[in-house]
């Protein structure tokens, strides 16, 4: 048997659909599916009529899935066929495993079957899910996939974010994504594996704590994990431990680099060098003999609060963030794994350091870029628009999830679980849904202890970490005087905020970091159905407006960041820095100086 050079994790292409839990072998099933709608949900499994093709993972309303019809679709289904080939790619072998199917986010609930039979059950539009398909697979010959979703139009107690209600988009809402949008794909792995990683780090102790699901019976007296982090090709750590035949593990490392303090910030993660470890966990038995092994990665570093500045690294640092919507022409929320990096790549060029993906858990490939590339992310779900049973149940399912997948990125710095009050539109006089946005923020800091939490970006703060505060006013003479001095800024806090919505609701907030993160929503006026806050008739007027409310609002001391919107035109939104085919409206050098605060020429 031919010995691997261990994967490093930290140098991928992007294309890996996990890039924090990657294994060698593995198969995209990505491309032609068979299509059919099912508007009234009244098919059977053994009934339906695939009479078209889809491209998977664009959804069916986005042109590159070739189906392009962005009316309701209540109820869809897919279907694909998988040989010996695809299992071969997949890592299938003589020896005894279970072989895998992955779904990187399916909307909104799912079902599938493997060769008829039922495989999975799924709710969450924006998390995944894995079948254990071995009893159904036959090895040597084909095997049918049949997906069904269901995303009701109507239904606003799910994860609805930026998708209208309404047949045809309106305002701030677009055209719906339906069905599977992130990527599917097969794995062969062990009887006994590693089902999941998270890593975090302790930089006073020099410290790695590495947590470790197994899927599968370990044998207690016979399992061992092994980690290894190394950087450049050399060993930081390396320590094993014995499973004990449990199936949860935390190992432990100090990093001894990390001891010497004249030289410990050398590894540290930073926008300004987002230097990443390459790890290694494997499950072996006794005597080293390899059971599972996968590659991940990790940043050292850490994210707190003063009462001035969000802190990475225990060092103040000035949020220069967009809003990015993440939705494209062609795609909608979906996205290759080369339109992810190319997005990263344009937010860095205009000048910000983080990005607020908006009303959206992002593709964990967009994450691998930020952090590869060093781009500070708020990561946000999108919000249910009801207050029920229903609703509150599915956001902590959902969102749980999502911080469980997520948690190892240390582009990530902040959670936001609620946003301007969606799903809670009564926070203020309604005392349940203050203690679900209190008990959502707490739910957040207990499966992550490690970020700072919003509990309702924007106003009607219940428990959150930092001040935010969502502003759209034009005038940058006004928005200098608003949060030109210190005074100013906590006499707002303390009542009204620019919206006519209290800052505060429930308990007071004690002295916190302030930061505008939404403001700005200029629109150029080159389209009859365009909208935004405000408007600028001609590229220039828009530069100059745009430049205008951006340093009134970056020059103002007691802010500790801000966050433009957008990063580009989404459907009826025309207020983005670029349009909507990520092309710029002014020179990118002038929207980056300013947002850095510098002249240019």
């Amino acid at each position: 048997m031919t010995a691997h050079r261990p994967i490093d994790a930290t140098t991928l292409d992007g294309t890996y659909p996990r890039p924090q839990l990657v294994r060698r072998d593995w198969c995209d099933l990505s491309g032609e599916w068979d299509f059919a709608r099912d508007d009234d949900r009244s098919a059977r499994l053994e009934d339906v009529v695939f009479d078209r093709t889809i491209v998977v993972p664009f959804p069916p309303e986005s042109p590159a899935s070739g189906i392009h019809e962005t009316g309701f679709l209540p109820c869809v289904w897919y279907r694909r066929a998988f040989g010996p080939s695809e299992l071969a790619t997949a890592g299938h072998g003589d020896a005894a495993g279970r072989v895998l199917l992955h779904f990187g986010a399916v909307d909104h609930t799912a079902t599938v079957w493997v060769n008829g039979r039922l495989v999975a059950t799924h709710e969450g539009g924006q998390s995944p899910f894995v079948a254990d398909v071995t009893e159904a697979v036959d090895p040597r010959g084909d095997n049918v996939v049949v997906v069904r979703a269901v995303d009701l139009p109507s239904d606003v107690s799910v994860l609805r974010g930026k998708q209208d209600w309404r047949e045809e988009p309106h305002s701030i809402w677009y055209h719906r994504t339906t069905g599977i949008w992130q990527p599917v794909w097969l794995e062969c792995v062990p009887e006994t594996s590693i089902g999941a990683v998270a890593i975090r780090s302790d930089l006073p102790s020099g410290g790695v704590e590495v947590d470790l699901t197994i899927d599968g019976s370990p044998p207690a007296d016979d399992t061992w994990v092994r980690v290894v982090v190394s950087h450049d090709g050399g060993v930081l750590a390396e320590g094993r431990v014995r499973t004990m035949g449990r199936t949860a593990v935390a190992i432990r490392l100090v990093l001894p680099h990390q001891l010497n303090g004249q030289q410990y910030e050398e590894l540290l993660w930073s926008p300004s060098r987002p230097t990443l470890l390459a790890a290694s966990v494997t499950l072996e038995t006794a005597d080293s003999t390899k059971v599972d092994e996968i590659a991940t990665y990790l940043g050292l570093r850490s994210v707190a609060t003063s009462a001035e500045a969000l802190l990475l690294n225990d060092r103040p640092i000035m949020v220069r963030a967009v809003l990015a919507q993440n939705y494209w022409p062609e795609t909608h929320l979906a996205a290759s794994g080369d339109m992810l990096r190319r997005e990263v790549e344009l937010i860095l060029d205009l000048g910000f350091n983080t990005a607020r993906v908006h009303q959206k858990a992002e593709d964990p490939r967009f994450l691998y870029w930020a952090d590869r590339l060093g781009l500070m992310v708020w990561a946000e779900t999108a919000s249910a628009y009801s207050f029920d049973q229903r609703a509150m149940s599915n956001l902590v399912s959902e969102w749980s999830a999502i911080v469980r997948r997520d948690q190892s990125h240390p582009s990530i710095v902040v959670w936001v679980p609620l946003n301007e009050s969606w799903g809670v539109q009564h926070i203020a006089h309604d005392s349940r849904q203050q203690a679900f946005s209190r008990s959502i923020a707490d739910l957040t800091r207990a499966l992550d202890g490690t970020r700072p939490v919003i509990s309702n970006d924007g106003w009607e703060h219940a428990a959150s970490d930092i001040w935010t505060v969502h502003d759209y006013e034009s005038d940058p003479d006004v928005l200098a005087r608003r949060y030109g001095d210190e005074d100013s800024v906590r006499s707002m806090l303390a009542g009204f905020g620019p919206a006519g919505r209290r800052m505060s609701v429930g308990a007071a907030a004690g002295p916190l970091p302030v930061m505008v993160t939404e403001f700005g929503g200029v629109s150029l006026g080159n389209r009859d159905d365009g909208w935004g806050y405000s408007t600028a008739s001609d590229p220039a007027s828009f530069e100059q407006q745009v430049t205008a409310i951006v340093r009134a609002v970056a020059s103002a001391p007691p802010l500790a960041g801000f966050c433009y919107t957008q990063l580009t035109d989404t459907g009826q939104e025309t207020n983005g820095l670029l349009f909507a085919d990520r092309s710029p409206k002014v020179p990118t050098s002038h929207i980056r100086s300013a947002v850095r605060g510098e002249s240019h020429t």
